[in-house]
């Protein structure tokens, strides 16, 4: 049975034209007359509505849904259901054989197949690139898995779409993952616009996606981040990212051409900015936002050292000195009460991010 939330989901696509539906005209990232910027303009009818994205993530505004339950995913084990990688001029695109994937529950309305995934970042390892935010923050890349509604065992063209949004976050190993050493392999084959190639290792999402918690997700309607910008899509943001070493981030941009000329510019900063929520509700399994993300030094009395963990603060929390406004980074101690042997722990967080102090 189709709870409230999917039928004003469903009610918003068939105001919409359809996902996918062609259009002429002529979008870029790296021209001020093409930008994202410039949408609107080019594709008035699809890129200026009230419900598109990307959007800003405020967690404290987060609204508990207890239907968003975890997904089943059919065939992401699979090491044959990664066929092909394009440059398309725009982005990285990888095509997946949507009749072995499938993704189903989460609050999705019936089975979605798994149609294509593709990547934004922005420019090397050290600048944001993601789409989306979670309270300001974005990560160097985003990964978008795209699914299409099922209908009597095919994917008509005007299915509804439901999008798998996964940053992905720098980490300071080199050439790992495995997965995305692999994946990146590719690059070169496929440096101008238009070259493609078959994937012809044996590669899984499930590789891909390593260390990701698929139960652990916002959830919100908004749009295709690129023209047409169609709108009814169901976007399933994942709160964890993918950690995939700098050296294989930095290669999505000095790899990869916009074009086939001998001065093409570089794929960079293949982003659309974030849009206005006007008023839509962002869900998760739980509500507001009790998780604090920290980075943990000992200080001299003692405690742990070199620990980046995201931590919910226990009952015990006390703070010594005067805390700062915690809405952005900032260093502050906390001595944090033992709930098992009763003794203190001094830790200096030096990367805690909040909307609000804790109470």
């Amino acid at each position: 049975m189709m709870n409230a939330w999917f039928m004003t989901c469903f009610a918003a696509f068939l105001l919409t034209a359809s996902c996918g539906a062609p259009i002429s005209m002529a979008w870029c990232y790296h021209m001020p007359s093409c930008s994202y910027v410039a949408w609107p303009v080019i594709a008035e009818k699809y890129c200026n509505g009230t419900q598109q994205s990307p959007v800003d993530i405020v967690t404290a505004n987060v609204q508990a849904n207890a239907n968003l339950t975890a997904f089943t995913f059919t065939g992401y084990d699979d090491n044959a259901t990664l066929t092909e990688i394009e440059n398309t001029g725009t982005m990285i695109q990888v095509t997946l054989d949507h009749k072995k994937m499938h993704v189903e529950g989460g609050d999705l309305p019936g089975l979605f197949a798994s149609t294509q995934f593709h990547l934004h970042w922005g420019n090397g390892s050290a600048t944001p690139g993601s789409e989306h935010r979670v309270n300001g923050k974005r990560y160097p890349m985003e990964l978008h898995i795209m699914n299409k509604a099922e209908r009597n065992g095919s994917v008509p063209s005007d299915s509804v779409l439901a999008v798998l949004g996964i940053f992905i976050e720098a980490s300071n190993d080199t050439r790992r993952p495995e997965s995305w050493k692999t994946l990146t392999s590719y690059l070169a084959k496929i440096a101008s616009a238009g070259d493609k190639t078959h994937v012809s290792d044996k590669l899984t999402m499930d590789d891909l996606l390593s260390g990701v918690d698929r139960t652990k997700y916002y959830r919100y309607l908004g749009s295709l981040t690129t023209p047409n910008c169609d709108e009814g899509v169901i976007w399933t943001i994942f709160k964890d990212p993918i950690k995939v070493s700098r050296d294989l981030i930095d290669l999505f941009t000095t790899t990869v051409y916009i074009n086939k000329t001998s001065n093409s510019p570089l794929m960079t900063n293949t982003f659309r900015g974030v849009q206005p929520i006007n008023g839509r509700v962002v869900m998760s399994q739980r509500a507001g936002d009790d998780v604090i993300g920290v980075t943990g030094r000992a200080l001299p009395e003692g405690g742990v050292s070199g620990i980046t963990r995201v931590w919910t603060p226990p009952p015990r929390l006390q703070a010594f000195g005067e805390p700062p406004e915690l809405s952005t980074a900032e260093d502050v101690g906390f001595s944090i009460m033992s709930p098992n042997k009763g003794s203190v722990h001094p830790l200096h967080l030096t990367s805690v991010m909040r909307d609000q102090p804790p109470v």
